[in-house]
């Protein structure tokens, strides 16, 4: 008889399942290796490009330069902390099996209890590394040099952009557990401000202008924190949803969706393209807030959050749809929104559309290049019937049923665009009910002779 697992238990010579371990093994799971099923479409999307975090791309050929300067941040952080190496490694190891539990899968090399030092030493120098970054970006850290390749004027124009793409690489985050592990030794404050402060500068470091934004509470990693803030309205405080029973099911729907394909079992009905909503008499603008799903829908009026359209708007996206696919009780508010969008731009003139509400800000200059890349984000995805979505989705396309609206449209499309269109319209009228005057006179006329 082979041994069991952690999440069994042997009852008269039979491995029972362990509920209770299984939910919890689970539960601490957050950070995923995607499959070749789901990097093979968007290779670029998921690899960092100069920097790793974590043990997923510790051993990249070209990241490697950037460890020298992984080296030397750590060096500043212990001489300005005035607290030795071992300090951090002890303080870390307290929450060792937790921190490796987060990935999924764990790299082989790391299970051995003989690497756990190891582990901990690379935990604390990219955790080191990555306050480093997010610090020194928004504070003034003086004991850098002025001409400093990272950490100077000249590393924030040509190398934070990057570094801020790699950053929300689904395979490349941390457990924030280790920054505030790290900033509780260095600064001895408690591990909830600090967890707050964490959250702080993760937000002003990707969106600045979220002074009105309470971050505090526990987060799991960067990209958890930056969706939740794209998602503004959902508790940034909040922690995403551990397994439930009901949910269990979901881990193999999900795994088997990422490799091939959403099932469909939602509405089958795509909302229609941006022109085609107009057409049909649907007024689209935007919304008061740029939180994703503020998207609504109120007698013929369309509402949809602003957007930026960048170089990195896709890689964004995919990651975060990954994060969503893999991370049974993350919620799927992201990808309802990508799915959305995707049904109403088909090509360049729906792009154009956006543009002209204020909806779309155009970074990428091409309206068709917008167009692709929306379109290039799910493949074979569908709307989630759970969504908050899905209800505006069955509105919209129950008024695009009704043809009065679409009657309007026309006819404000055609004769009301143009002014001379217009006084036609209004001519054609006026001589239309002066020849049913004058056909009425004529009948009356003839009646009375």
């Amino acid at each position: 008889m082979g041994e069991s697992s952690e999440d069994s238990i042997q009852v008269n010579d039979k491995f029972i399942v362990n509920f209770d371990k299984e939910m919890e093994r689970w539960g601490r799971k957050s950070i995923y290796k995607l499959p070749a099923c789901v990097t093979k479409l968007h290779p670029d999307a998921y690899k960092p490009q100069v920097v790793s975090f974590g043990p997923y791309h510790y051993n990249d050929g070209d990241l490697k330069p950037m460890e020298e300067h992984k080296r030397r941040a750590l060096d500043h952080f212990l001489e300005r902390s005035g607290k030795p190496l071992p300090s951090y490694i002890n303080s870390l190891s307290e929450i060792a099996l937790d921190v490796k539990d987060a990935y999924d899968p764990l790299p082989l090399e790391w299970h051995q209890k003989e690497t756990t030092d190891e582990f901990l030493e690379l935990m604390v120098r990219d955790g080191c590394f990555m306050l480093e970054i997010l610090r020194t970006s928004i504070l003034s850290m003086r004991d850098y040099a002025r001409n400093d390749p990272i950490f100077s004027d000249h590393g924030r124009l040509y190398i934070m952009p990057y570094i801020k793409r790699d950053l929300l690489m689904m395979e490349n985050q941390i457990p924030l557990s280790v920054l505030e592990k790290l900033l509780t030794v260095e600064n001895e404050e408690s591990p909830q401000k600090n967890m707050n402060f964490i959250n702080w500068l993760i937000l002003q470091f990707y969106l600045p202008d979220t002074n009105n934004i309470n971050p505090d509470g526990e987060s799991l990693h960067v990209l958890d924190v930056f969706r939740k803030r794209m998602l503004h309205g959902a508790d940034p405080s909040s922690k995403a949803k551990k397994a439930d029973p009901s949910s269990i099911p979901k881990i193999l729907n999900q795994l088997l969706s990422s490799c091939f394909g959403t099932r469909r079992d939602s509405n089958d009905e795509i909302v229609r393209s941006a022109t085609e909503l107009r057409e049909a008499g649907i007024k689209i603008t935007k919304s008061a807030t740029k939180c994703l799903k503020d998207i609504t829908f109120d007698r013929g009026i369309l509402k949809l959050p602003p957007i930026v359209v960048d170089d990195v708007t896709g890689t964004m996206f995919l990651n975060l749809i990954a994060f969503e696919r893999f991370h049974v009780g993350a919620g799927n508010e992201v990808t309802a929104y990508v799915f959305f969008m995707d049904s109403i731009i088909n090509d360049s003139e729906d792009v154009k559309l956006l543009h002209s509400g204020g909806i779309i800000q155009n970074a990428l200059g091409s309206d068709i290049a917008v167009a692709d890349l929306f379109n290039s984000l799910l493949k074979d995805g569908t709307l989630d019937p759970d969504s908050s979505l899905s209800t505006v989705h069955n509105m919209v396309t129950s008024y695009c049923k009704n043809p009065w609206p679409r009657w309007r449209a026309n006819l404000s499309q055609t004769y009301f665009t143009n002014p001379w269109a217009f006084i036609s319209f209004i001519a054609a009228i006026f001589l239309f009910a002066l020849t049913i005057t004058q056909t009425g006179y004529s009948i009356s006329d003839y009646y009375r002779r």
